[in-house]
């Protein structure tokens, strides 16, 4: 009796723990601005009452009568701020996208713009994928769509899309939650960038700023929990931690929200 009872605490402990935080989140009083017709900026600080801890969420919503239309920003070989490619391209707003090589700029996944390749995949030393080649985000004017690895070594070369941006991790796809591996990566907090399709096929921007007293991160798992509670149909991890940037036009601070 003892050996059962113990773990049955520590699973309604769990479980009460999780059903308040996804409370948190969906009955919270969100900041929300609108931007244009059709797009709104929602920000909100929960402090200290999720998952323990303080954490700064922005979103960008644009709903799907909008007039907006997606693009990929890019520059070969150049290192440029988030807030540049977005003032650069006249945008109303722009969110950093994927793994990029630090030292020498240019994307390590795979790009297409236009239907030009830009970048290949970059793979790993043992020629396997990286777990951000394992999703891809497809643009087709005011089209947004997240589709997943099939396995095949020349699956992004199948695709029709005119723009594909492969990274990932993928987080949901079809109302169901994926796995993600067990890595440091993973479950340790870090400030975090992510695109949602919601349910009612809208676009969700979402950042979640880090390594700030007033706002800890995430790991991917409650990230997962953020964007599942935000009515996520399909959900991609981009890059993030020091990249994480939501910018929008004519704001204060240069634009940069988060």
């Amino acid at each position: 009796m003892k050996k059962l009872f113990l773990p049955f605490l520590l699973l309604i402990a769990t479980a009460s723990a999780a059903q308040s935080d996804s409370l948190t989140v969906v009955s919270a009083k969100w900041e929300t601005k609108k931007i244009v017709k059709g797009v709104s900026w929602k920000s909100y600080l929960f402090k200290g009452n999720l998952f323990g801890s303080n954490q700064s969420i922005n979103i960008l919503e644009v709903r799907r009568n909008s007039k907006v239309t997606f693009a990929f920003g890019y520059d070969a070989k150049e290192l440029k701020l988030t807030s540049d490619f977005g003032k650069g391209a006249a945008a109303l707003a722009a969110l950093n996208g994927t793994f990029f090589d630090i030292k020498n700029g240019g994307s390590v996944d795979y790009l297409k713009v236009n239907g030009q390749l830009i970048h290949k995949n970059r793979l790993q030393k043992d020629s396997t994928r990286a777990v951000h080649q394992k999703a891809a985000i497809l643009l087709d004017g005011k089209q947004l769509k997240i589709e997943k690895w099939n396995g095949d070594p020349a699956w992004e070369n199948a695709l029709t899309s005119k723009d594909i941006m492969l990274s990932g991790p993928l987080l949901i796809l079809n109302r169901q939650l994926e796995s993600v591996d067990s890595s440091a990566f993973t479950y340790t907090r870090h400030p975090r960038t992510a695109i949602v399709v919601t349910n009612t096929d809208r676009v969700l921007l979402i950042t979640v700023d880090g390594r700030d007293p007033n706002a800890a991160g995430m790991s991917l798992i409650e990230l997962r929990k953020i964007l599942k509670w935000l009515d996520a149909k399909d959900a991609i991890n981009l890059d993030g931690g020091g990249s994480t940037t939501l910018w929008i036009s004519n704001q204060p601070d240069n634009g940069v929200v988060n």
